[in-house]
Formats: C-alpha cells, structure tokens, sequence
C-alpha cells in the first residue's frame, strides 16, 4: 500500500500523462485505495496546485480529474503552436446553447427552435467532440437525440452541466 505522498504522487503522474478527465473511480482502481482515502488527497493535490499558483493547474470536472494549464497563460501558449482549432461560429454557438439547455434534443427541435438547418453545424460539432449521440427518440423516425459531450465542458471550463449560466427566458419546449 502506498503512503499518502506516494499516492499524491502517483495521482499526479496518471493525470500528467492522460490528455483526458480520469474519473475518481478509476483512479482508485489503478492506486489501489480507498475511495474515502483518495477523495480527501485528491482535493488536497487540488489545494496544493491552486495555491502554489503552477503553470499548470489540476481540475475536478463531474467526479473526473483533469491536468491542464492554467487559464492565465492562454495568450503566451497561443503563440508557440497554430491553434488546433477555429473559433466557433455564432451559428454554432447558438446551437450548442440550445443542445446543452434543451438535452437530450433532435436536429428537428434545435431548428425549430433556431428557424434554420443545421446539418452542417452538428457535423462539425460532432467532430470537435462538443456533442455527442444520446440515443434515439421514440418517435416516428426514431430520430437521433443530441446531447454535450464532456469536451464541452472542458473546453468552456465548467465543472458540470450545473455551472452553465441561468437563462433570463425559458427557451421554448418544441
């Protein structure tokens, strides 16, 4: 069994080598411990990256952790690499709002809600990894149900699905 250092340690070793949220559970089961041992660790080693202020921090997101840079050094890293990315759009934008307050949700509900197709934009979407297939509704056609995909909380820095903003109106149910 490993001492408490050691499991820090070790801990901060599977999250530096891991480009994704490794959940709680899965860190118990390759450090052999406790849950109720490592969650209170685990939050320590948050603690620590915090207040030490690193270049690189440690997040929870939904149970998972996650080594990243910190959000302060955003503009410095831009320019050592081209982004990988482009900006979303405001079409997509608008659209990923509707899929993360409105989920699980079909193409023919966002459009309706939005007034125009966008085929193109779930494409995309889907291939940045921001949203993902939830199944089917059961309905004629049984149309495919869109739902966020844990990239959009990653990439919007949230927590979970609990940390989007509280909408000033209802989007309407369609």
């Amino acid at each position: 069994m490993l001492m408490r250092d050691e499991v820090k340690a070790a801990a901060e070793a599977i999250l530096f080598t891991r480009s994704e949220a490794v959940p709680l559970e899965e860190l118990v089961e390759i450090l052999d411990v406790g849950l109720l041992d490592l969650k209170p660790i685990m939050q320590e080693l948050l603690l620590q990256y915090n207040q030490e202020k690193r270049g690189i921090q440690i997040v929870e997101v939904e149970g998972a952790y996650l080594m990243c840079t910190r959000p302060e050094f955003a503009g410095l890293l831009a320019g050592l690499h081209p982004p990988l990315r482009k900006r979303l759009s405001t079409a997509a934008l608008e659209t990923l709002a509707v899929i993360a307050y409105q989920q699980p949700v079909t193409r023919a509900q966002i459009e309706a809600i939005r007034g125009v197709k966008i085929d193109r934009i779930i494409t995309m979407l889907l291939d940045r990894n921001l949203i993902e297939e939830a199944g089917h509704k059961t309905a004629p056609g049984k149309p495919v149900l869109y739902q966020t995909a844990p990239e959009f909380l990653k990439v919007f820095g949230l927590a979970s699905l609990n940390d989007l903003p509280v909408l000033e109106e209802d989007i309407p149910d369609v």
